[in-house]
């Protein structure tokens, strides 16, 4: 009989309260899967565990009568734990898993993933009750059911099938390609066509935010508003911005076909108007073809198609630019405008670049515009919060799966500047954002100005599979510094203001030393300046 031996080294954790030194790096375990495999009688499809929660039970051995049976033994578990905290080694245990092996070669891979990500969950997951299941008869009926299937991907359909049943959308399996993707992503360089994309929470279309001034995209003449709707003759229909952004994105030199629909029109005039776009990355020759009225799209509209040649694109995750104001006696006041977009690898450095050399220009105050801003590295938004503050201030507060409220201090930070600060949010601000805005606001050093934030309050670990695959597990939840709860609550500014998502400065989202003008027709950024003026005749924002 053909068995597999995996052992993970390991430890559920009971972890202590840790000040987060200034610049502090954000601590992961990282778990590595040993496999041996050998020949043994073995009985198949069981789960025995001991230890201090498990007095060593046996699950039931629904595929006993199977000719194959692997065995994968877990002593503890050192995996990326919360992200803000490092693992406290409090208890170990010993568990051995034994299950059918599958015929087809790349299924069997994925069961030995199957494993690897149940132990991961089974010691790391938030919620110790894994939604009010047995975890340890999940796997085992994740693995029959896994047992006939032929191809790797249905196989991992089964593991996102028995993540689904936590309850929790957070955690999830990539596979190795998006993966990749997602690295690429957070190290803030891209290989793609160079196009910001966000769903429309009202209609559920993916609208195009913005496109990087002289990319691919940007040549091939796709515009702000542009509305996505095939790509590569797939529908985009149910997809949101990321999973989209995954399916541009590819090695240099490849291409993508994507169809939208020009919605230049739609909103001033009623019209749609419908455009081929011919890309020819060296002469940049584009064709415009007929207008259309919506009336009649369902019966007459073809989408136009567009084929992209992919690139390395250099994203800067920050811009900046510096509104001026001079009053009636000559006195010119300048405010810093930051725009940062995610919190990247290159967010905090930049962000640290961008506060010093305005400071030398002489701002007085400033906005940090964290719109739409969907989160990323939680160490980014940490090191940026730092910036702003000084002390011993309370950052943000966890909560890990046994209910303890960790909090994560400075120690002795010192703020680059304190001079006045407004927060830009919206709904579309969410997770390392609100982190961020929570850490402002109630330490009393910015003003929140816009719309109530996403409200995502909970922490994800990211681990790397033996397969290449990667693991996102939610691993704790976070509260704002004064204990104001976020998940699926969050954070209320101090002034409303609600522009239209579509009316978002174009220019300063993506360029650097974008003309101020173009802030003008925000009107967030007109109270913004209001609220600063106000409290610069305080004296002090902090």
């Amino acid at each position: 009989m053909e068995m597999v031996e995996c052992s993970l080294a390991a430890a559920a954790a009971a972890r202590a309260p840790r000040p987060l030194p200034r610049r502090a790096a954000v601590l992961a375990g990282t778990a590595k899967l040993r496999v041996r495999s050998e020949r043994r009688e073995q009985p198949p499809a069981a789960v025995r565990a001991s230890g201090p929660e498990h007095g060593g039970r046996a699950l039931g051995q629904a595929a006993a009568g199977l000719a194959a049976a692997a065995v994968v033994s877990l002593t503890g578990f050192a995996g990326d734990v919360s992200p803000l905290q490092p693992p406290a080694v409090a208890r170990a245990e010993s568990l051995t898993v034994a299950f059918p092996v599958s015929k087809a070669r790349e299924v069997n891979r994925v069961q030995k993933t199957l494993v690897e990500a149940w132990g991961l969950i089974r010691e790391t997951f938030v919620d110790p009750t894994f939604n009010h299941q047995d975890w340890d008869q999940k796997l085992e009926q994740t693995m029959v059911e896994m047992f006939p299937l032929k191809s790797a991907d249905a196989a991992y359909g089964k593991i996102s099938g028995m993540l689904s049943t936590l309850g929790d959308p957070f955690t999830k399996i990539i596979s190795p390609t998006e993966y990749q993707s997602f690295r690429i992503g957070s190290d803030g360089n891209v290989q793609g066509v160079g196009v910001f994309i966000n769903r429309e929470p009202s209609t559920g279309r993916l609208l195009v935010m913005d496109c990087i001034q002289g990319g691919p995209a940007d040549r091939a003449g796709i515009h702000e508003g542009d509305e996505l709707v095939e790509i590569d003759g797939k529908s985009v229909l149910g997809l949101d911005g990321e999973a989209a952004a995954q399916r541009l994105r590819g090695r240099v030199g490849t291409t993508v076909k994507v169809k939208l629909l020009d919605g230049s029109e739609n909103e001033r005039s009623g019209r749609i108007r419908q455009k081929e776009v011919k890309a020819n990355l060296l002469t940049h020759n584009f064709k415009t073809l007929r207008f259309l009225h919506p009336s009649n799209l369902k019966a007459t509209l073809s989408f136009p198609k567009v084929q992209i040649a992919r690139e390395v694109i250099n994203l800067s995750p920050l811009s900046t630019t510096i509104i001026s104001h001079r009053s009636g006696d000559g006195h010119e006041s300048k405010t810093g405008y930051v725009r940062l977009a995610a919190f990247s690898q290159t967010a905090a450095a930049e962000m640290e670049n961008a506060i010093k050399r305005m400071e030398d220009e002489g701002v007085q105050s400033y906005i940090l515009d964290l719109r739409n801003n969907p989160g990323g590295l939680v160490k980014a938004g940490l090191d940026v919060a730092q910036m702003w503050l000084d002390g011993d201030d309370t950052l943000v507060n966890t909560i890990d799966r046994d209910g303890n409220v960790l909090p994560i201090n400075m120690i002795e930070g010192h703020s680059l500047t304190h001079d006045p600060l407004v927060v830009l949010v919206n709904e579309g601000s969410a997770s390392a954002s609100e982190i961020l805005a929570g850490a402002l606001h109630d330490n009393g050093r910015a003003i929140l100005v816009g719309h109530r934030t996403f409200g995502k309050g909970k922490i994800q670990s990211v681990t790397e599979l033996d397969d290449g695959s990667a693991l996102f597990i939610t691993v704790a939840k976070y509260l704002s510094p004064a204990l104001h709860e976020i998940d699926q609550v969050g954070i209320q500014p101090d002034i409303q203001c609600s522009p239209d998502i579509l009316s978002l400065p174009r220019a300063p989202t993506l360029r650097e030393n974008s003309e101020a003008t173009s802030l003008e027709m925000d009107s967030c950024i007109m109270v913004a300046e209001q609220a600063l003026e106000i409290e610069q005749t305080k004296g002090s924002a902090s």
